[in-house]
C-alpha cells in the first residue's frame, strides 16, 4: 500500500512539473505570438492612416513621381530581406535604375520601402499611401549600400527628413510645407500640430521639433519620452492617432487633446506593440573605447563628476525613485541647462533624466540634439554644475560614456 502511495505521489509530482512545464512553454509561445504580432503591427502596420497620408495629404500622387534615389536622399530606407534574389542581383550589376520613380513603384510593390506601404489597384496604379512605426524608429544596416540593408527595428532613422517628404503634399500650405521643411534629417514635432482624423489642426507655433529618439532597451525605463508624458503605449497611442493620423481615439485633458473615432484600431494593438518594444534590445557597444580612461571615467561618473546622481540603476535614469513610482520624477529646464519651450508644451512641463543606453549609436544628444558629441555633453554638464572637470577627466569621462 505505502509502494502504492509513494507512486501515486511520485506520479502526482510528475503531472505538477510537467503542468509547471507546459504551462512555461505555452507562456513562452505566447509571448513569441505576441512578439510576432507587435514586430508585424510595428513594421507594416498603418492602424488606417491613409486617411492621412493619402485622403488628406494626397502622397499617392506624389509617389510615383519620386525616384529611390531622391528617395534614399531623405532617409527612406530598403529592406535588403524583402527583395527577390533576382532583383538583389541586378541592383548588385547596376542593372536597375535608381532614377526611375517606377523602381520607387516596384519597391512598395515587394513592401521593401522600410515604413511606406502602398496599395494598388489590378491595374497596377498606387492608390493608397500609409506609414508604419518603422518609418521613424527603424533604420538598416547599410550591408548591400548605403540606405539599404537588413532592419535595425529600435534604431532612430537619423537619416529620415520627414518635414521635406511630408512638404511634398500638394496640399500643404507654404506656411505648414515652410515650418516642416525647417525640421531637419532625424527631428520631429509632435507637439506642432495634431490630426484628428479629417483636419490637421494646429498646436503649437513656432515649430520645435526634437530628435527621433532609440526606442531599443526600453524594458524597465518606465516613463520613456523626453518629458515622461506617460508610459510606452500612452505614447504610441499619442503618435499612432494624432501624428501618424491612425484611425483611433486618444484623449489627454492635460494637453487638452481629445480625438474620437470608430472603429479604433489604433488602441486594440497597442499591448502586442508594447511587447515587441521591450523585447529590442540596445545594442552592444563597438568596443571602440579605452578600458583604462573608461575605468577612470566610471570613479568620475559615480564621483566628482556627480552623474549617477540622477543617472542611477540599471537604465542609468532616476525616473522611477521618486515617492510614488507611478509618477515619474522630473527635473525642470533651468536645472539642467536645456531649452525649456518644448517641455512647457508637454503634458507634464519638466524632463525626465535620460536613460543611458548605446551612447554611440544615435548621436547627436540631448532631446533637440543640441550636443553634437559626447565631448560635448560633457562640455555641457561641467559648466552647468561647475564641476571643474580638467580636460584629461573629461577625456575619461566620455570613454566612460562609450563604453555604455
Amino acid at each position: 500500500m505505502r509502494a502504492m502511495r509513494l507512486i501515486g505521489a511520485g506520479s502526482l509530482v510528475y503531472l505538477l512539473v510537467a503542468a509547471l512545464v507546459l504551462s512555461a512553454s505555452a507562456s513562452g509561445r505566447a509571448v513569441a505570438r505576441n512578439n510576432d504580432d507587435g514586430q508585424a503591427i510595428f513594421r507594416y502596420d498603418t492602424f488606417g492612416d491613409e486617411q492621412l497620408w493619402t485622403d488628406v495629404l494626397r502622397m499617392h500622387e506624389v509617389v510615383p513621381t519620386i525616384s529611390p534615389a531622391t528617395a534614399l536622399g531623405v532617409g527612406l530606407k530598403v529592406d535588403v530581406d524583402a527583395l527577390p534574389p533576382a532583383v538583389v542581383s541586378a541592383l548588385r550589376a547596376g542593372a536597375v535604375d535608381l532614377n526611375d520613380p517606377n523602381v520607387t513603384l516596384d519597391l512598395l510593390r515587394l513592401n521593401a520601402v522600410v515604413g511606406v506601404k502602398g496599395t494598388f489597384n489590378p491595374s497596377g496604379q498606387l492608390t493608397r499611401v500609409g506609414v508604419t512605426c518603422a518609418l521613424c524608429h527603424s533604420s538598416v544596416d547599410n550591408s548591400f549600400a548605403p540606405g539599404i540593408g537588413k532592419r535595425l527595428d529600435g534604431w532612430p532613422n537619423r537619416d529620415l527628413n520627414v518635414g521635406v517628404i511630408a512638404a511634398l503634399s500638394p496640399a500643404l500650405d507654404e506656411a505648414t510645407k515652410t515650418a516642416f521643411r525647417s525640421w531637419g534629417p532625424g527631428k520631429y514635432d509632435a507637439r506642432h500640430h495634431a490630426f484628428d482624423g479629417v483636419n490637421i489642426i494646429p498646436l503649437n507655433s513656432p515649430t520645435l521639433p526634437v530628435l527621433i529618439p532609440p526606442i531599443y532597451g526600453l524594458n524597465g525605463v518606465g516613463f520613456e519620452t523626453y518629458t515622461a508624458d506617460g508610459p510606452i503605449s500612452y505614447w504610441n497611442s499619442y503618435v499612432g492617432v494624432t501624428q501618424m493620423g491612425g484611425h483611433g481615439s486618444f484623449s489627454d485633458s492635460r494637453i487638452g487633446l481629445s480625438i474620437t473615432q470608430k472603429p479604433d484600431l489604433v488602441t486594440p494593438k497597442l499591448p502586442a506593440l508594447l511587447a515587441y518594444q521591450l523585447s529590442l534590445r540596445a545594442p552592444t557597444t563597438d568596443g571602440t573605447f579605452r578600458a583604462n580612461a573608461a575605468a577612470r571615467g566610471k570613479e568620475l561618473f559615480e564621483g566628482q563628476a556627480r552623474c549617477s546622481t540622477c543617472h542611477q540603476g540599471a537604465n542609468f535614469t532616476d525616473v522611477l525613485s521618486g515617492p510614488d513610482p507611478t509618477v515619474p520624477l522630473l527635473h525642470s529646464a533651468t536645472e539642467v541647462g536645456v531649452e525649456p519651450v518644448y517641455a512647457q508644451r508637454s503634458a507634464t512641463g519638466g524632463y525626465r533624466t535620460t536613460p543611458l543606453r548605446a551612447l554611440t549609436s544615435h548621436a547627436p544628444y540631448f532631446h533637440d540634439g543640441s550636443a553634437a558629441d559626447l565631448p560635448a555633453v560633457v562640455d555641457h554638464y561641467d559648466t552647468q554644475f561647475g564641476l571643474n572637470l580638467t580636460p584629461a577627466q573629461k577625456r575619461d569621462l566620455v570613454e566612460y560614456l562609450k563604453s555604455l
